[in-house]
Order: C-alpha cells, then sequence, then structure tokens
C-alpha cells in the first residue's frame, strides 16, 4: 500500500517484506516500505478494509484489482476495476460519504 503513496503504482510484495497487522498478512516491495507502513499504518492501509470502494458504497462487499485505485484526501481507495473505478470517479465525494455510513453495516 505504501507504493501507491510514494511511487504513483501498484508495486507487488515480496514475502520478505511482510508484517502481520489486524489480522492480515501486508507484503511491501521494500523493507523502506514496510517501515514506513510500520510507522502509521493507518495513513496507508486502504479504506474499508481494501475492498472496493464504489461496492461499499452501494452496500456490498467486492475484490478489487490493484490498478484500479486512487488517493483522495490522502487517503487510498481501491476499487473493483478500472470501468467501476470511471464510475466512482464521476461522484467521488458522494460515493465516498455513502460508503463510510455503510461501512459498519458492510462489515457485521
Amino acid at each position: 500500500p505504501v507504493a501507491y503513496f510514494k511511487q504513483g503504482e501498484a508495486v507487488r510484495g515480496k514475502e520478505a517484506f511482510t508484517w502481520q497487522w489486524q489480522g492480515a498478512d501486508w507484503y511491501f516491495s521494500s523493507q523502506e516500505n514496510l517501515d514506513t507502513f510500520k510507522a502509521d499504518p493507518e495513513t496507508y492501509a486502504p479504506q474499508f478494509g481494501g475492498y472496493c470502494a464504489f461496492g461499499v458504497s452501494k452496500g456490498a462487499l467486492y475484490k478489487i484489482e490493484p490498478d484500479a485505485w486512487k488517493i483522495v484526501d490522502g487517503k487510498l481507495y481501491l476499487n473493483y476495476n478500472k470501468s467501476v473505478q470511471k464510475q466512482w470517479e464521476a461522484n467521488q465525494t458522494e460515493f465516498i460519504k455513502k460508503a463510510e455510513s455503510n461501512w459498519p453495516k458492510v462489515i457485521e
């Protein structure tokens, strides 16, 4: 997740740079990115548990494609695919608000 912020793209993580956080294994492309995440995971972790932001705005959990992403106001949002991302970007402020409202109910 740090690579989205620092390199501006999705970068496959390596098993050598793994850290467990919030019950999941997180993979990083370098020791530097791992250390950056460990120092402040809330800053770099994707919103909505890494699920599709558009899907959460609709009240559902969908997996994502790593290349369908955007950083908005310092937060990382992922989407199902590039086509869905375009729909989400058309009204992202409203979709983010809906997703934030839906998130507690969706993860129950």
